[in-house]
Formats: structure tokens, C-alpha cells, sequence
């Protein structure tokens, strides 16, 4: 559905439940919401408000959250619309990418057609914006761009996106950085590359020619960087020191970032308010089986989180279904986070930071003029929804229904 319309018997959030000073529960209440032009017009408690000829679609008391950001995700990569393909062994990243060069030449279907199947399950899961990662390497040039960015107009009604020109196969090789200017000329708003020690076996040169591409595009930064422990956390403060003397505060984040779970806490702590002056942010897909940044203390201290799914079904990983809940739930597994509080309060990394309660239970969303991207889920508040991966039963982004039904909507 389209246009303007009435939402009748939304369940929101609207404050916590206490019991001796400790949150044991969500209180929830039914509420009615107007939708114009793409944004949320009205609030409302009363049937009795309701005026004009509108349209009114009934939620039948489902909860009604803000829509998920998906943060990290390769949509050139994957398999999705393929036959079943497990992965091949690989000993190293560059064998890896080695790999994956064969493996996407030879199957029969297109960037854009993979990439379509995948954006459809990010959608129906309630994902309404996507960051995906763009392989741009020599051999290839901006074909897989251009297969994405195929997908991304089609889809422009569906959900808004940013596209990464990444570098998986190294920065400085021959001929990519004119690559990656190229693609930026023609779109891609974020420029990324992987691991500055040990895929391009030179740090600062890796670093200094990223900086550049981003300032000579007036372009943001992506780096993946999968280097454990000291080498990790030193090539993340020389990016800082580059990113402050390039002013380019709040426009860069650092995907993985394995290097943060791998020191002492006191160091992670130093690191996390070196990122947090340098306004840098983080991005994780919490893999199972390996150190991840300390999620807990870089929000404490300020640096903003986010949760992707990354790989999905593709040479690098196989499994994966696009569900960005689900991954979430990897996050409170991790940090046994189990109270209604913190169950809660982890919603914000896979929404772009947004909750329906604030950390004191005021409810600061929605309001009036805030946009309408947002799902119905069949849960009674936020802490169930991350703690049991409940069923989405409508999607929307900017008011309009890109996914699903509820009722009559």
C-alpha cells in the first residue's frame, strides 16, 4: 500500500515495568498511527481522533519497530538464485579471493540477477537499508557495480542502500585505485579495502592511498581489517591520525576489527576512545568461534556499533539467510545478555541506533515526523523479537508496504 493512510491498533512500546529498581518487563499499550507522505503524521490513543476518508488497515495488535539497517552485506558475492554450492578449502585470503574469481566467472547467472534474490530475502526479513561491498579489481572492472547498481534502482522503492567500491583483492594493485576512482565517479558513495598488512604487505601506503581516494571523492571509508591483536589495533590507530588530519570525522568505519577482542580490556578501552575521538565506528557479524570487538565497552564509550551479516551463501561462507535478527541474536548470546533491559536495548545495533525506549524507558520512538520505515512483528516487545527471531508480518519503508501483510494492510 501506498500514500496516506491509517494504521489502527499498533502495539508500542511505552515504558519499562520495575520491580525494586530492576526492569523485569515491557509495557506495551495499542495505539493508532497516521502515515503521510512517507512519515509518521500522528500518534494517537483514541479511535475517536480518527477524521476524513483515509484509509485505515488494522495491525490487530502487532508491535510495531523501526526497520533494520543492514550494515555489512556482499550482494555481488553470493550464490542466492544458484543451486547448492558448499565452499572450497582455502588457506589464506588471497587463495581465497583466488577462488571466488573462478567460482562467480563460471556460474550462468548475472551480478544483478544474484544480487536481486538476495536483496529480496534482506527485505522480506525487514531490512529497508543495505551497505553492500562491491568487488572492483582489475579483472572485472565495474562489472559487478554495475550489476548492483542495477538491483539497488530497481529496488529504490523498497529500501534506500550505499554502495562500498571495495578493493577485496588488494588497493595496490596494479590499476586498481583508478578503478575505484571510477567507480566512485559513477556512484559508489564509500570507498574499502582489507587487511593493509597482510593483503597488501604495506600499512601505511595501503592507508594513505585509501585516505586519498576518499577525499579526492568526497567519499566515505569501509576497511575490512581482519589482522589479530597488536597488528590489528596499530593499523587502526594510524588510520585514526589519518582520518583526523583529513577532517574526515564521523565518515569512516572499520568492518571486523578482530584486533579489538584480541587485547587486554585496558587497551581495548585506549582504542575504543581513540576511535571515538577520530568518530570512527565499527562493524561486526559476530563469528562464531572468534575473538569480536567488545561490543559492550566501545558502546559505553561511545563508538557506534553496528551488526551485518556479511557473507551469505557465497565462496567465503556458506551458510546465511539474510536475516539480520537472527544475527543479532549471536550478539546477546555472546554477552548473555538475558535481562529485558539489555535484550531490549540491543535492538539499536541492527536499526541504525534507533529504540523505541530510551536506556530510562521513555519512549522516543516513534514520533510525529520521523519516517515511516518500520515493521510489524509478531512479538510484545522489543526483548521477545531479538530473543526469539520473531516473524515479521509486514515491512515498510517510507510508508509504503514492500513486504508482506498484517490483516487487511
Amino acid at each position: 500500500m501506498k500514500g496516506n493512510y491509517w494504521i489502527k491498533n499498533v502495539r508500542l512500546e511505552c515504558g519499562y515495568k520495575k520491580e525494586n529498581d530492576r526492569v523485569i518487563g515491557t509495557i506495551t499499550d495499542l495505539f493508532h498511527i497516521l502515515i503521510e507522505g512517507g512519515r509518521i503524521a500522528k500518534v494517537v490513543k483514541d479511535w475517536e481522533c480518527f477524521s476524513g476518508n483515509l484509509p485505515v488497515k488494522d495491525a490487530g495488535g502487532l508491535l510495531l519497530l523501526p526497520s533494520f539497517v543492514e550494515k555489512h552485506v556482499h550482494l555481488d558475492k553470493t550464490y542466492m538464485g544458484e543451486k547448492w554450492k558448499a565452499c572450497s578449502p582455502a588457506s589464506s585470503v588471497i587463495e581465497r579471493c583466488e577462488i571466488e574469481k573462478s567460482a562467480l566467472a563460471s556460474i550462468p547467472t548475472s551480478t544483478h540477477q544474484r544480487s536481486k534474490a538476495l536483496l529480496e530475502k534482506l527485505i522480506s526479513f525487514g531490512s529497508t537499508h543495505v551497505r553492500t561491498h562491491v568487488d572492483i579489481y582489475p579483472e572485472v572492472k565495474l562489472q559487478n557495480l554495475e550489476g548492483v547498481q542495477q538491483t539497488l534502482e530497481e529496488f529504490s522503492n523498497y529500501a534506500s542502500s550505499e554502495i562500498v567500491a571495495f578493493a577485496q583483492h588488494g588497493l595496490l594493485r596494479s590499476g586498481t585505485p583508478q578503478l575505484i576512482k571510477e567507480a566512485v565517479r559513477k556512484g559508489a558513495g564509500i570507498v574499502g579495502a582489507v587487511d593493509p598488512a597482510t593483503v597488501d604487505n604495506n600499512i601505511e601506503a595501503s592507508l594513505v592511498q585509501l585516505m586519498d581516494l576518499a577525499v579526492e571523492g568526497n567519499a566515505d571509508i569501509d576497511l575490512h581489517l581482519h589482522d589479530p591483536g597488536h597488528l590489528g589495533t596499530f593499523t587502526m590507530k594510524r588510520l585514526a591520525i589519518l582520518t583526523k588530519e583529513a577532517g574526515w570525522e564521523g565518515r569512516v568505519a572499520i568492518s571486523h576489527a578482530f584486533g579489538l577482542g584480541d587485547v587486554s580490556r585496558e587497551e581495548a578501552y585506549e582504542m575504543a576512545n581513540i576511535l571515538k575521538d577520530a568518530g570512527i565506528s565499527i562493524v561486526t557479524s559476530l563469528p562464531i568461534g572468534r575473538a569480536i570487538p567488545p561490543v559492550n565497552l566501545l558502546n559505553e564509550c561511545g563508538v557506534e556499533v553496528a551488526v551485518g551479516n556479511d557473507n551469505i551463501f557465497d565462496s567465503w561462507w556458506p551458510t546465511g539467510n539474510g536475516d539480520i535478527l537472527e544475527r543479532a541474536g549471536r550478539l546477546i548470546e555472546r554477552y548473555r545478555w538475558t535481562d529485558e533491559k539489555s535484550l531490549s536495548q540491543a535492538m539499536r545495533f541492527i536499526t541504525g541506533g534507533k529504540t523505541p525506549l530510551d536506556k530510562e524507558g521513555n519512549q522516543i520512538w516513534p514520533k510525529a515526523g520521523d519516517e515511516a520505515s518500520m515493521i510489524l512483528i509478531d512479538a510484545s516487545c522489543s526483548a521477545e523479537a531479538i530473543a526469539r527471531r520473531s516473524e515479521r508480518s509486514a515491512v515498510f519503508y517510507k510508508g509504503n508496504l514492500v513486504y508482506g501483510n498484517a490483516g487487511n494492510i
